[in-house]
């Protein structure tokens, strides 16, 4: 059910979907799914599909993980922020690519239960907090790259404006009807580029401080 086979499997799976970068791939490959879902769906922690992580939230595709994540890494970012940790799957997917992921989410449960994971993982190059993503992590910018992992209304020009030149910003944008949308920010300025249509939940400001049960 967990075993590096299932996991391959998947693996071979996402590549033939298209996700090509071998770099992401391995990474995936590497990363035990099954301890960021329920123990009682540990057992389909390697289908390429969403699952429930509770407080109304998702742990997304495997593929849209590996689609998320090759856009980001075409520059090689050494330094990233993640905008919506979730349940701390894709920070880990990250933290296998980079030096540092700074990593912010606003339901306290799934902050912990993040946590929880990362230390049986012995995750050392990851930094969370709870907080507002629509205010990035000004303190430390700026970043290589930006992932949200929440669908927004619009980009949030705050979260462009903590890129490093040369930086991109992987993001959901649109309410009923999301795209993936790339924004990279050079030296002549901000561009722009439309992917895929995708399915996330909403991007929400502030803290949660009461929620249910994760």
């Amino acid at each position: 059910m967990t075993s590096q086979r299932t996991r391959d499997r998947l693996v071979r799976r996402l590549g033939e979907q298209g996700v090509s970068d071998s770099r992401v791939l391995a990474a995936i490959a590497q990363t035990p799914r099954h301890l960021f879902v329920d123990e009682a769906l540990a057992h389909r922690a390697y289908e390429d599909t969403a699952l429930p992580i509770g407080s109304g939230q998702t742990i997304s595709q495997p593929f849209v993980v590996g689609l998320m994540t090759e856009l980001l890494m075409v520059n090689s970012p050494r330094k990233i922020l993640e905008i919506g940790t979730g349940c701390g799957y894709q920070t880990t997917v990250l933290a296998e690519l980079c030096d540092l992921v700074w990593t912010i989410e606003r339901i306290p449960e799934l902050s912990k239960r993040a946590r929880v994971a990362w230390r049986k993982l012995g995750l050392r190059n990851v930094h969370a907090k709870l907080g507002d993503g629509y205010k990035g992590w000004p303190d430390l910018a700026p970043f290589d790259a930006i992932m949200v992992t929440a669908a927004a209304p619009d980009v949030p020009q705050v979260l462009v404006s903590q890129l490093a030149e040369g930086g991109r910003l992987v993001i959901p944008v649109g309410d009923e009807q999301q795209s993936l949308w790339v924004i990279d920010k050079t030296a002549e300025g901000i561009s722009s580029t439309k992917h895929d249509a995708v399915h996330f939940v909403p991007m929400l400001p502030g803290v949660r401080r009461h929620t249910d049960a994760g």
